[in-house]
């Protein structure tokens, strides 16, 4: 169901990548303004994610995830009305709040049914959402735009969102209201933590930033957001304005990377786990393939820049989308391991920040220098410059994982 509903959460926060030139000409947008237009979701994701972590580790995953799928597919389906950029925007905004909790709370949902030597395998299914989503929407979209039009485009894909809010709410379940015998309850809590099934109160979801593996999971994520939303957001725009590809040949071509990229995700969360039954400690399991793909990803990016042909680039940038999502998926097995059992989604919502305010800065970044440029080959440069620089932030600053009780008196633990 993560796997699922991740899945329709990227084809939905795509979706505008994909209708960009048909949106750009309707609207009578520049390349900047739409670069502006793409960013909009991701500030307000950005911002979100640090009340809803909280939210997740007090409230749950089933109601907040459900209204999320809603109210997001509900922004969707308003698309399809807009007249103006102002009112694309608002919906944007509310598309941005609906989908901010989906990968923090599909940490928080591994947390609670996988023993901590398992979890990696989980993490790589449900985050490679991020690459499935992108790798069907362009083929999916693309057909439904030039057989119904950018509006009903949008108005389908939100109906569709809808149905599966509903199934969300009919099927998840936390751990405690299943009724699990001993043997599962060992699993489950075998080598755990004692805080597993506690909730975090506000001074402890305060007391998380003062410890220097918080903030460097948020820095380092930063590179990894803006690499990945710099494709995310500019992919088809790129083969489309950089490579002259038609709309119908991008459609298919631009999924390609994220056919490879999904494939990289269950690749990360695999290496993983068993680096971790080969004795790496659990941060270094997940740090080592974090700071591989994102070098990686950020040298095939350059290469994709400066090749001359359509093919190669297309093939460089395939091969970074791979390197790219195998750190992505074990970004988020970090926050599994690195968090305390009952802050996870507050961990993971801090680290979701850190990469979304760097993908809110890259379609807009993008948008300008291609204006002012007329290339996308500055743009890209920079895109790994960024990525290397956030790599050495994990290899350097984060090196064990949070003890919530660290430093913290026990009188402000349980205070509200």
């Amino acid at each position: 169901m993560l796997l699922i509903t991740g899945a329709v959460n990227y084809v939905d926060r795509v979706a505008l990548s994909i209708a960009n030139p048909l949106v750009r000409a309707d609207l009578h947008l520049s390349v900047a303004e739409m670069g502006v237009l793409l960013s909009v979701f991701l500030w307000t994701y950005a911002l979100c994610q640090l009340p809803v972590g909280g939210m997740i580790d007090r409230l749950g995953p089933r109601w907040l995830l459900g209204i999320g799928v809603i109210l997001w597919s509900l922004a969707q389906v308003a698309v399809g009305f807009v007249g103006t950029m102002g009112q694309f925007v608002w919906t944007r905004v509310f598309l941005g709040i609906g989908e901010s909790p989906q990968f923090p709370l599909g940490a928080r949902v591994v947390r609670n049914w996988y023993n901590i030597r398992d979890r990696g395998v989980p993490t790589g299914i449900f985050n490679s959402a991020s690459t499935l989503g992108p790798a069907i929407a362009p083929p999916l979209l693309t057909a439904l735009m030039i057989g119904l039009g950018w509006r009903w485009m949008f108005i389908v894909i939100g109906l569709a969102g809808l149905v599966l809010g509903l199934v969300w709410f009919m099927i998840y379940r936390d751990p405690s209201e299943q009724g699990l015998d001993a043997e599962e309850q060992h699993y489950l809590l075998d080598g755990e933590d004692k805080s597993v099934g506690q909730t975090v109160s506000f001074a402890e979801w305060r007391h998380l930033f003062a410890f220097r593996t918080t903030w460097g999971m948020i820095f380092g994520n930063f590179g990894s957001g803006y690499m990945i939303w710099l494709y995310a957001a500019w992919l088809p725009g790129y083969l489309e304005i950089q490579r002259h590809m038609t709309i119908a040949h991008t459609g298919i071509v631009a999924a390609i990377p994220y056919v490879f990229g999904f494939l990289g995700s269950l690749f990360g969360g695999w290496v993983c786990d068993r680096l971790v039954r080969g004795g790496f400690s659990p941060i270094n399991s997940r740090k080592l393939p974090v700071i591989i793909g994102m070098i990686g990803m950020a040298a095939f990016t350059v290469l994709a820049a400066i090749t001359p042909s359509n093919t190669g680039a297309v093939m460089c940038i395939t091969a970074a989308m791979f390197l790219g999502n195998m750190s992505g998926a074990t970004i988020w097995a970090l926050a599994v391991v690195a968090a305390p059992a009952k802050g996870v989604g507050s961990l993971g919502g801090m680290q979701n920040f850190g990469g979304f305010l760097g993908g809110a800065l890259a379609p807009m970044v993008t948008g300008f220098i291609v204006q002012i440029t007329h290339s996308f080959v500055p743009a890209l440069v920079l895109a790994a410059v960024v990525g290397v620089g956030s790599a050495l932030v994990y290899l350097i600053v984060v090196q064990r994982p949070v003890d919530i009780s660290e430093g913290m008196p026990a009188q402000l633990a349980n205070a509200d």
